[in-house]
């Protein structure tokens, strides 16, 4: 049986910040329901400690840029069919909250130390000094954090094939050069063509180089990363490494989000039922004190607070639409003019607006169902999964045409409504005046019940199931050792 280390800095329901977590919750899971030998590491942050059971010392490593021992933790989680492990650097990891964060919303200083002593405990403890017996035959990388296992590994002989996977190309981990020698990396990998960009340390440039195989979360993304536009400065790497690189759409996770078993929502609902979701709206309209009403549309926006996602888009054109019938309701946190904004305009508008700052993963859910239209008008956006959850909700996506997003909504031409394809509202160029369109489109068609209705229920139609996916990593991971198999004969 092949094995693969799935390395990630957060895993759901673990840690999670974002779609990294619900990806590296997931898609090992759906490898190991393939056949494969999987097992999970990242951080051992303290809310891993607590939620993992079982948990033991599988190994103790000495790492010469770490001053107290840094030991490998093994241990289970209930209900999941992988292994788990734990770096275990209390000086690194043992802190609450925000995996990246400090209380302050700024990027601990240590974080180039923090991960750095993550990807070189993998290289110690699963391949230069395998003593726990589990040698993995690809170890999976996921974005910067894990972005010096590559490098670290170059010139070990029988190595691991690697793969790195980028979930968003703007996070890269740079750092500047003093950082390179303080955390005593070979003096080769300083270098242009190895971790120096722009004479600065890229954690991300390390995956991107030394990789055998990159893979993106979304086709579309993978091509939108090899120009100048959406590469961050490193679509010249990408160019040259183009053959080796592949966009697997992410999937769902239907076991958390499907309002047929959905735990979290007022009233669970289906194809078949879809007129109970009217009980969600209700509910989600009490809890927010906005008034409560069947028929008017409502719209929602759940995520981080960032330019990235077109939130100053929406407040734009938010005085416009509000003087429409509708209502619409925010769920996120972020950069702090966003979030005064919109506490201004639900201020202005408390019969219109409701507004959670921070993150609920119950209140998610609620907005999920009880919405009607879901707004994603991110500028880029390499995968994007609540659009797709959106989908199975009935709660249709208005969304800008880029990356994930436009790999997986079908706009409402007349042409798809006809022929029952149709899933959402697309928007081709990120401006307010666009989005608007948009919106006005949609509110449009949804004055027209037969055809939301037939919108709806082609919405929750939709399969983005993870074994798809899972599929298509397998397929890449055999390739790979097909190809070094060749190499050695």
């Amino acid at each position: 049986m092949y094995k693969v280390l799935f390395a990630a800095s957060e895993v759901h329901p673990l840690i999670k910040t974002g779609g990294l977590g619900d990806v590296a919750g997931i898609l090992p899971t759906a490898l190991f329901k393939l056949g494969w030998d999987v097992g999970v590491i990242l951080p051992a942050y303290p809310n891993c400690k607590q939620q993992l059971k079982n948990l033991v010392q599988a190994i103790s490593l000495s790492i010469p840029s770490v001053t107290m021992p840094v030991l490998i933790l093994k241990g289970e989680l209930p209900g999941v069919p992988v292994t788990f492990w734990l770096v275990d650097s209390p000086r690194h990891f043992n802190r609450l909250g925000n995996p990246y964060l400090g209380e302050n919303g700024q990027e601990w200083p240590d974080n180039a130390d923090r991960f750095t002593t993550f990807c070189k405990a993998i290289v110690h403890a699963f391949v230069t000094h395998p003593e726990q017996g589990w040698k993995p035959d690809i170890i999976h990388c996921n974005d910067w954090h894990t972005g010096l296992i590559p490098p670290l590994l170059d010139s070990v002989i029988n190595r691991p094939a690697t793969v790195f996977t980028i979930h968003n190309l703007s996070y890269q981990g740079v750092f500047p050069h003093t950082t390179f020698k303080e955390l005593q990396l070979p003096s080769y990998l300083w270098s242009p063509s190895a971790l120096a960009f722009h004479n600065q340390l890229s954690f991300m440039k390390g995956g991107l180089v030394f990789s055998d195989w990159l893979t993106t979360v979304s086709p579309s993304y993978a091509k939108e990363i090899m120009t100048p536009e959406l590469g961050c400065g490193l679509d010249d790497i990408l160019r040259q490494r183009s053959k080796n690189l592949t966009g697997i759409l992410n999937g769902a996770d239907y076991d958390r989000w499907d309002p047929v078993q959905d735990s979290l929502i007022e009233k669970p609902y289906s194809k078949e039922s879809w007129h109970d979701k009217v009980k969600n709206k209700l509910a989600l309209q009490h809890q927010f004190h906005l008034p409560e009403n069947k028929t008017i549309p409502m719209f929602g926006f759940v995520g981080r607070l960032v330019t990235q996602k077109g939130i100053d888009l929406i407040i734009k054109i938010l005085p416009k639409i509000i003087s429409k019938q509708i209502q619409i309701i925010f769920l996120g946190e972020g950069e702090e003019h966003y979030q005064s904004g919109l506490e201004t305009l639900a201020r202005k508008y408390p019969k219109k607006i409701g507004l959670s700052l921070g993150y609920s993963e119950t209140l998610a859910h609620s907005i999920q169902a009880g919405v009607d239209i879901f707004l994603m008008p991110s500028y880029f956006e390499p995968c994007g999964l609540t659009q797709i959850y959106a989908l199975r909700y009935g709660t249709i996506p208005i969304v800008h045409k880029i990356g994930g997003l436009a790999d997986t909504i079908i706009d409402a031409t007349p042409e798809n409504l006809d022929q029952e394809l149709a899933t959402g509202f697309i928007f081709n160029n990120p401006t307010s005046s666009e989005l608007l369109n948009a919106i006005e489109r949609c509110l449009n068609l949804y004055s027209q019940p037969h055809l939301w209705k037939k919108l709806m229920l082609t919405a929750m139609a939709q399969d983005f199931n993870w074994k798809n996916s899972a599929k298509h990593y397998l397929e890449l991971y055999y390739k790979l050792l097909q190809s070094r198999l060749t190499i050695k004969l």
